[in-house]
C-alpha cells in the first residue's frame, strides 16, 4: 500500500488524518475486551507506570500486557501513515489507553511532550484508536490545522489554552477509525458531556534520535522481550545503543526513567 496524494496532503497541511474504519470488527472488539479487562483488573492502580488523569481511567505500558497491544503497534498499513510523518527511521514512544468519564476530560491545547519540530522536520506522531464513536459531545479531540507548523507550543502564545481556538476542529468518527496525528500539531481533549465514557488508544510514535516517552527496555518484563519478533525488537528499540544512551540522559535531567 501507498499513500493517495490526498492523504500525503492532509497530513503534510493539517496534520492530521482520519483513516475511517481503519479497526476490522474482530480486532475493534478484541481491543476493547482487552483494555475493559486490565482496567477491571488494575483498578485504582491503573495507569500508574505514566499518569493517572483526573476524569479519565488511564492504562500504560500496554506492550507489556498482551498479544494484541504487540500486533497493532506494528501493522505494515500504519506504519506506512507513522513514516510519512516522521521518515523511515522510527520507534515506539509509548503505548496507552485513555478512557473519558462523564464529564471528564478537558484539556489545554498542546503539542504531545511539548515538542516543537527542529531542523530535520517532525519528531512525535500520535495515532488515536477509536474503540468507541468519537462525537463533539463525549470529548472526541480538538485540532488546530496546521499549527505543526507554527514552530511554537500553544501555552508560548495562547492567552489561556483551554479556551476554545478559533481555527480548531473537532475530529469525530465511527469506532474502528483511527486518526494519525502530527503530534505537533496543537489538539487537546474535550469534555465528555454524555452518561458513557469514551476510550482510545494512543499508540505513539517518535524519530529513532529522540527519547522515548516511556524507556520500553526498562518497563517490559525479560520474558515478554525475549519472545518478541525481530520485526517489535527493532521498533522498540530493544538493542539499540543510542537509545539506551538517550534514556540515560532523561534520567541524569529528570532524576526518572521515562
Amino acid at each position: 500500500m501507498t499513500l493517495s496524494l490526498v492523504e500525503m496532503r492532509r497530513l503534510d497541511e493539517d496534520g492530521y488524518l482520519l483513516l475511517q474504519d481503519f479497526m476490522g470488527a474482530d480486532l475493534l472488539a478484541r481491543l476493547r475486551d482487552a483494555i475493559e479487562a486490565l482496567f477491571q483488573a488494575e483498578g485504582e492502580a491503573a495507569g500508574q507506570e505514566f499518569k493517572q488523569e483526573p476524569g479519565c481511567r488511564r492504562l500504560a505500558n500496554l506492550v507489556d500486557k498482551g498479544d494484541i497491544f504487540r500486533e497493532v503497534i506494528v501493522l505494515p498499513r500504519l506504519l506506512e501513515y507513522v513514516h510519512h510523518v516522521l521518515g523511515p527511521h522510527i520507534k515506539l514512544s509509548s503505548l496507552h489507553a485513555r478512557s473519558v468519564n462523564p464529564s471528564g476530560g478537558g484539556q489545554p491545547l498542546h503539542a504531545d511532550m511539548s515538542a516543537v519540530a527542529d531542523a530535520r522536520g517532525p519528531w512525535v506522531c500520535n495515532t488515536l484508536w477509536m474503540l468507541d464513536d468519537f462525537t463533539p459531545d463525549n470529548g472526541a479531540p480538538r485540532i488546530v490545522p496546521g499549527s505543526h507548523r507554527f514552530g511554537r507550543l500553544p501555552a508560548e502564545v495562547l492567552a489561556d489554552p483551554r479556551a476554545d481556538h478559533p481555527d480548531q476542529v473537532y475530529v469525530t468518527g465511527r469506532a474502528g477509525s483511527v486518526v494519525v496525528l502530527n503530534a505537533h500539531t496543537w489538539h487537546a481533549g474535550t469534555t465528555n458531556r454524555t452518561d458513557r465514557p469514551r476510550t482510545a488508544l494512543h499508540a505513539f510514535y517518535c524519530r529513532r534520535d529522540k527519547p522515548q516517552q516511556q524507556y520500553q527496555k526498562r518497563l517490559l518484563r525479560p520474558q515478554v522481550q525475549e519472545a518478541l519478533s525481530p520485526a517489535l525488537r527493532d521498533l522498540l528499540a530493544l538493542d539499540d545503543p543510542w537509545n539506551d544512551q538517550l534514556s540515560a540522559a532523561v534520567a541524569v535531567r529528570s532524576g526518572v526513567l521515562k
